[in-house]
This record gives structure tokens, sequence and C-alpha cells, in this order.
């Protein structure tokens, strides 16, 4: 098990899995989500490495390396880590933001991407992470104070009540 930058090497697991979350969440059927559409994955391998570079990055976007959590070829989940952050990843979003596919969850994945993204922070020179989930996730909170995250505050962020916590790399 490990991550790796997205490649073309894993696309029909990648587009499976994307389906998977096509079919449960709202924003990426609405095209708000990071992945974007399954028949285009050039494109968001492409994006991908301007944002890791800082490149081409839209209005109040900030650098960020994408990564995908791969077990025996299969393609199981994807972390974001944003190398900073500014005042609206304060507010919601920090540092970290992972995923696993949903017929792969309840497997010890989430702890196992989030362990391996904190590692990955820790390289590009990060000190501790903001990590965020919304309240009512008892799975994503487990997984986020298994690996160190210590709940600072609770906020309000589009009508859902979010919770912060620190991890010290």
């Amino acid at each position: 098990m490990r991550l790796i930058k997205p490649t073309l090497k894993y696309k029909t697991s990648f587009q499976r899995g994307l389906k998977e979350f096509l079919k449960i969440d709202k924003r990426n059927q609405e095209g708000h989500g990071n992945e974007g559409d399954p028949a285009k994955i050039e494109e968001y391998i492409k994006k991908s490495r301007c944002y890791e570079r800082g490149v081409n990055l839209p209005k109040g976007i900030v650098p960020a390396s994408t990564f995908w959590l791969i077990d025996k070829g299969i393609f199981i989940g994807r972390v974001g880590i944003r190398h900073k952050l500014n005042k609206k990843l304060r507010g919601f979003g920090g540092h970290i933001g992972y995923a696993i596919r949903p017929s792969k969850r309840n497997r010890g994945y989430g702890s196992k991407i989030l362990r391996l993204a904190l590692q990955k922070a820790k390289q590009l020179g990060l000190k501790k992470a903001l990590v965020t989930c919304d309240d009512t996730n008892i799975a994503s909170q487990k997984i986020i104070e298994k690996n160190g995250g210590k709940l600072r505050r609770k906020k309000k962020w589009e009508k859902k009540l979010m919770r912060f916590y620190w991890i010290e790399l």
C-alpha cells in the first residue's frame, strides 16, 4: 500500500473509483469536485502537476500536492495536501483533504491515507497540519484522532458544524 502521484497506469481503476464517488457526492455531480469528468483523466493529471508547482492556479487556490492511495494495483482513494493555508482554508478545508472510494470504506484505509499524507506534509516542510471534518462524520473524527489530531474548535460552515483538528508533525 502506498501513495503515488496520479498516473495513467491506474486510469481504469481511478475511473471506476471516481464513478463510485459521483454516485454519492453531489458536489462532483455538479462539476465542483477536484477530479472532474472521469473521461478526462489526462487533464486532471496535468492540472494536479500544475497545482503542485503553483503554476496556473485559479484565484484563491494555494499550491497543493495530490496523491492516490494504491493497494495491490487498485485505486483506493485520494488525498490533497495544501502547501499553505489562506483565509478560506483556515475557515474550512485545512491542509489535508482525503477521500476513500465508497466500496473500500471501513477497512482501515482512511487511517492509512491520512498517516501517509502527514508524512508527505512533513516532507513539504509543514510543522503542523490542520484537518477538518463534519461534526457528524464520526469515522473521520476517529481517523483524525487516531493520527494525533487535537480538536481545537468547532465552527459552522454553510449550515454544517465543522470540527478543526491540528496535528503536530
